[in-house]
């Protein structure tokens, strides 16, 4: 199999930046290294362009016509190999060559469902979702379920406008939808993959423990009420070092503090930086002096456990450097000829050299990570350059970021499509 040809642009005009996309995809598609007839495409833009989302989407439609499936949506931001565009106009896109009966585009008016009953076996999934649709972490717990794996894999729109998401399906829409073309508001969509498309997901976070970790004894609804049968409200302010007599410096300190939520029913996740992958990070949203509690922005399960925490640039940039690092070393072979061991090390500009075995990546980064929070801008993509080398790679920053059955924050979802030799 061959690379996914890639491309980004930004310019102040969206069908400008369209025309210059098409221009790069176009000579990509003409190296002997890059596939020539990808199927389905990854659209990622900023929320400048919202107001002219069909258009971008009917234009590449138009000149790319052998790609009839397209998933993607809106971001505050969005990123490329090496580059990230915050508050700009700009678009990116992934052309992938992947065999047809392998992937299912679905939406609202395209439902999974449909396809399943036609004999697709979804084995995991690319999910966008609009954050203010209800009850939307039991929504992505309850379809990834569905999926062989149980796993999926994306993230929340992000926008100062309206929270677009693209997905055009070639399978057509259910009755009563056939005037939808690909731009849709609200709820879920994405493109659905067989276990016949070999792919791997690595999640990495941004945030260093500043206390042990707590046994939520008691609660109601968001409102911790005791850690470890004690107030809960008592034990974040002895962490933190402060009373409620220091009213300016306590509420200073828990602004800069989170919490670390983890399901301890939950099973089978890798550690990843200071947490396990499973570790929900969410916000402190309130202080409750005469209950003694704090509230956090997450409704609470019994057995959950929680650890403070607080963000942390370098542990951060040290966690996205071993996730990408560990994707890398687990593609290359054991043994390598002179040769190959030669053009793997020639320095962080060089080709990707074929023992890597990655088609085309997606990263999936929480719009309060970005380059700031790394030192400068594109700092969080260089980093990924340097580790994975010159992949392709698309993706964008979300309003909360997801992996596996759960909705995170302040992490960064990292998937890497694998050409393992079983298509060809």
């Amino acid at each position: 199999m061959k690379l996914f040809p890639f491309a980004h642009a930004t310019h102040p005009s969206a069908e400008m930046a369209t025309q210059l996309v098409l221009a790069q995809l176009r000579a990509l598609m003409q190296q002997a290294q890059y596939a020539k007839s990808p199927n389905l495409g990854v659209l990622y833009i900023t929320d400048h362009y919202v107001a002219q989302a069909q258009d971008i989407l009917d234009h590449l439609s138009a000149e790319l016509p052998w790609v009839a499936d397209w998933t993607g949506t809106v971001g505050v931001g969005i990123c490329a190999n090496n580059v990230e565009y915050f508050d700009e106009p700009a678009l990116a896109v992934m052309l992938c060559e992947l065999p047809f009966d392998q992937f299912e585009v679905f939406s609202g008016v395209a439902p999974l469902s449909v396809s399943v009953q036609n004999g697709f076996e979804p084995n995991c999934a690319l999910l966008h979702a609009d954050g203010n649709t209800l009850d939307l972490s039991e929504l992505i717990k309850e379809f990834a379920q569905d999926m062989q794996s149980g796993f999926v894999f994306g993230g929340l729109s992000s926008s100062r406008a309206q929270s677009i998401q693209f997905a055009l399906s070639s399978r057509g829409n259910v009755s009563g939808q056939s005037t939808s073309r690909g731009v849709l508001l609200g709820g879920m969509s994405g493109v659905a993959f067989s276990d016949g498309v070999p792919m791997l997901t690595r999640v990495t976070q941004g945030c260093v423990p500043v206390s042990g970790e707590y046994e939520i004894t008691r609660f109601d609804q968001h409102v911790i009420l005791e850690l470890n049968d004690r107030p809960a409200l008592e034990v974040l302010l002895e962490v933190l070092g402060v009373t409620l007599l220091e009213r300016q410096m306590a509420l200073s300190k828990v602004k800069q503090t989170l919490v670390a939520l983890v399901d301890v029913q939950e099973k089978g996740s890798a550690k990843t930086g200071h947490f396990q992958e499973q570790v929900m990070v969410r916000h402190i949203i309130g202080l409750d002096p005469a209950r003694k509690a704090i509230a956090v922005a997450q409704i609470l399960s019994p057995g959950m456990r929680l650890s403070f925490c607080e963000r942390n640039a370098q542990a951060a940039k040290a966690d996205l450097m071993r996730i990408a690092t560990e994707v890398r070393a687990s593609l290359e072979p054991e043994e390598l000829s002179l040769e190959m061991a030669q053009s793997l090390t020639v320095g962080e500009f060089s080709e990707p050299h074929p023992a890597r075995r990655i088609l085309g990546a997606i990263y999936i980064s929480c719009a309060g990570r970005g380059g700031p929070h790394f030192g400068s801008a594109s700092a969080e993509l260089q980093v990924l350059r340097r580790s994975l080398d010159d992949v392709p790679l698309v993706g964008f920053f979300a309003g909360g970021e997801i992996a596996h059955q759960n909705l995170y924050g302040y992490t960064g979802v990292l998937t890497v499509f694998i050409d393992d030799g079983r298509n060809g």
